[in-house]
Formats: C-alpha cells, structure tokens, sequence
C-alpha cells in the first residue's frame, strides 16, 4: 500500500446550516414548534473538504461565498480546519444556507437556498483548470449548477482525474456526465431516483454500472454500504452500530473517507469499509461539519469492529 501525495480537490457548495430540532418533520401546511436551533458551517462541497482535511490528508476547496457576514465566517472556518480555501471565490450575492429538520429518530428535512453557490460557473472552474489537473481525485456533488458539474466531468475526463460523485440532491443529469465518473455514491432514494424504481440493492448497482460509472456504492444508513466496480460484484459493508443523533452530512463524511482511503493506497472495498465507519461516527453528533470524525476516531472503530 502506498499513499499518493497528491491532494484531493473538492468542487462544490459552502453553506451555513441553521438547525432545528423538532418533534416531527412537518407535512406540507403544518406549524412546528422546534426545541432547540443552532448554527453550522455545512454544504456538502464543505463538509466533504473538511471530513478529508479531519482525516489528516491534504485538500483544496473550488467553491464560491458571499460578501456577507456568513462567508467571512465559512471561509475562516475552512481555514481553521486545514482546507486550502485559497480557490474560493466571492459573489455579489448572499452565501448559501440550508435550513435543517431534525426529528428525535435522527432523521432530517434539508431546504437548501444556494446563493453564491450559483456564481460558480463553468467559466470559473475553467479559470481553476490547473488546480484539477494537479488533484489525485476531485470530489464532486449536485448543490451547484448542473452545467458546472458537466464541465467538471468533462475536464476530469481529459485530464485523467478520478471524479467520486456524490448525485445530492437527486436530479436528472445531462448526458455524458456519468461516463466520466470513476465512482458514483447515491443513497438509497437517490438510487431509486436515477434508476426510476424501487429495486434490490443489486438491481440498482447494475442499473446504475449500465449508465457508464466505472464503480457504484450504495449508501444505506445504519446498514453500511454496498460497493460493486467494473466486474459488478457487490461487496456488502456492514456499519459499526452506533446510536444516532443526527444523520446530517454522513453521505459527506462517506465520500470524503473513500476518497482519503483511496489515496492512501487502500483497495476500493478497504477505502469502503473506512468510509462507513466515519459516516457512522458523524451520525453520533449533532450538526455537519461538527460531527466530522478524525483519522484516530476512525482507526479506533475500525479496530473495535475486528475485535468485536
């Protein structure tokens, strides 16, 4: 096993999280009562930068914040946390929030406002093209515009970069884009979402190796994962059992885990087995960046779990 130094480069959104605790996620029309609200640095592009940055491996952020009270404060924190956020730009526009739902089952309700997240353009990204070039993998998901993200695709594809995409929140893809995905990591309803029914977990991955991605992994909660590549597999990774709190940004504490597993020279299924351990450490704590795990945290459910 051997690490490679390159670093890994996250393109995508930076918001600030406002949280809720509340009894129920409401219906439609419905007035909650929440009992408790705080404040979370977040966005998926972030909260993957930061999970990276946590588990002591070297990353790049591409990202865009406003020129307002809540991007100064993201863009410290970013720093804080050992993120190179020299490439995030700023936008006459207000930063990118995401109003959160969390129920007492640790299950949540995200409406994300995007903001500044919408300047970052293919223009942009093109103005970045070196910092892609020099990345061991880019990490990407969907909170930015869709054509940024084919254009992401398309220069990773060129310049024979792994590209891990993260399709949240689910939406219709152009075509071409999965083509250049190394490997693709939807949920279970993001699964079902792209592969237009509900299927076993085997069904999925077939259907979602058949749209061009050279790998898939489905990510399934408190049941851990399943990985399958190019020979169509499955690899079932179970999660270490743990009590939830809050299930905000373990996706992202996944892909930044398999990335970081990656890079250090772990097999696909070893860098599997890594990411779902710290997703399920994140799950532990309330809010998303917050609830990231460090490499030590990680290393130690890792080895609870074989001695269990």
């Amino acid at each position: 096993m051997q690490s490679d130094p390159r670093p890994i480069v996250v393109v995508g959104s930076i918001n600030m999280d406002l949280v809720s605790n509340v009894p129920h996620i409401p219906c439609a029309g419905e007035t909650v009562l929440g009992n408790h609200f705080q404040m979370h640095p977040g966005g998926k592009g972030a909260n993957q930068a930061v999970g990276v940055a946590r588990l002591e491996y070297p990353v790049r952020m591409i990202g865009m914040v406003g020129r307002d009270a809540f991007g100064k404060q993201l863009l410290e924190q970013l720093e804080k946390e050992a993120v190179d956020a020299t490439h995030v730009g700023e936008a006459a526009d207000s930063t990118g929030i995401a109003m959160i739902q969390v129920d007492p089952a640790a299950e949540n309700s995200i409406v994300v406002a995007p903001g500044a997240n919408l300047h970052l353009t293919p223009g942009v990204l093109r103005d970045k093209a070196e910092i892609i070039r020099t990345a061991g993998i880019v990490l990407a998901q969907l909170e930015i515009p869709i054509d940024t993200v084919q254009c992401l695709a398309e220069m990773c594809l060129e310049m024979h970069v792994p590209l891990i995409l993260d399709p949240a929140p689910a939406q219709a893809l152009p075509k071409g884009i999965l083509n250049a995905v190394t490997w693709l990591t939807p949920n279970e309803t993001e699964a079902q979402f792209y592969t237009a029914k509900t299927s076993s977990n085997e069904e999925m991955l077939t259907m979602l190796l058949s749209t061009g991605v050279q790998g898939a992994i489905l990510k399934r909660g408190a049941l851990g994962s399943v990985l399958a590549g190019r020979d169509g597999i499955p690899h079932y990774i179970p999660a270490p059992a743990v009590r939830a709190v809050d299930t905000t940004a373990a996706g992202d504490a996944f892909n930044a885990a398999f990335a970081v597993g990656l890079m250090q020279g772990y097999e696909p299924v070893e860098s599997a087995r890594f990411a779902t351990a710290a997703a399920a450490i994140s799950v532990t704590r309330a809010g998303a960046q917050p609830s990231l795990a460090t490499r030590h945290e990680v290393l130690l459910a890792l080895e609870s779990v074989c001695q269990g």
